[in-house]
């Protein structure tokens, strides 16, 4: 069983980029790149609304602290380095792991980073989402010409056009659009 998480891994030496690529395929884990600057982890995040990066303190071209700045809020960071390099003034969105690395260590708190990831891509799902002014403004105008002409109170009107939306898998805004348009 892969986890699927969109996990780039980056080290300055190609051979520690390999290796640790290399145990967390071997437990479950699926890399999809492994870099060794910077500028290559933030060209691969491009594509990827939020993932997780594994790296050391020192890439080529930055240090785990300048990739952190650049990366999106909705990504995370492992970063495993000797603990003098970060014991003091590691943020606080970034994991710190030990040198010399346990693999359970490692495991363990990949899942961990994973799950977090996952409660708070559902949390942010289960969030009503916001509507701009333009939007709300025509489901206000649906609601009101059903109050108007069906004699409904405004919640009622509100479920309706929500149970609509529901029944047609449509947004609210186009169910809202499809109201007035018909009548």
């Amino acid at each position: 069983m892969s986890v699927l998480a969109n996990i780039i891994v980056a080290f300055s030496k190609p051979e520690d980029a390999k290796s640790i690529k290399n145990i967390l395929m071997r437990n479950g884990f699926e890399v999809i790149a492994v870099c060794t600057s910077g500028a290559q982890v933030l060209s691969q995040m491009e594509e990827l609304n939020c993932g997780i990066v594994v790296c050391g303190y020192r890439l080529t071209d930055m240090l785990y602290s300048e990739l952190r700045d650049c990366m999106n809020a909705e990504s995370a960071m492992l970063m495993i380095a000797s603990p003098n390099k970060w014991s003091a003034d590691a943020p606080q969105d970034v994991v710190c792991l030990p040198m010399p690395l346990k693999v359970h260590d490692l495991v363990g708190t990949l899942e961990m980073i994973v799950q977090t990831q996952a409660r708070r891509r559902k949390k942010l799902r289960q969030q009503p989402k916001q509507r701009d002014e333009k939007q709300r403004t025509v489901i206000d105008k649906a609601k009101a010409l059903l109050m108007e002409r069906n004699s409904m109170t405004e919640e009622e009107a509100h479920r309706y056009i929500q149970k609509c939306s529901m029944d047609s898998g449509t947004n609210m805004y186009e169910t809202a659009q499809m109201v007035i348009s018909l009548m």
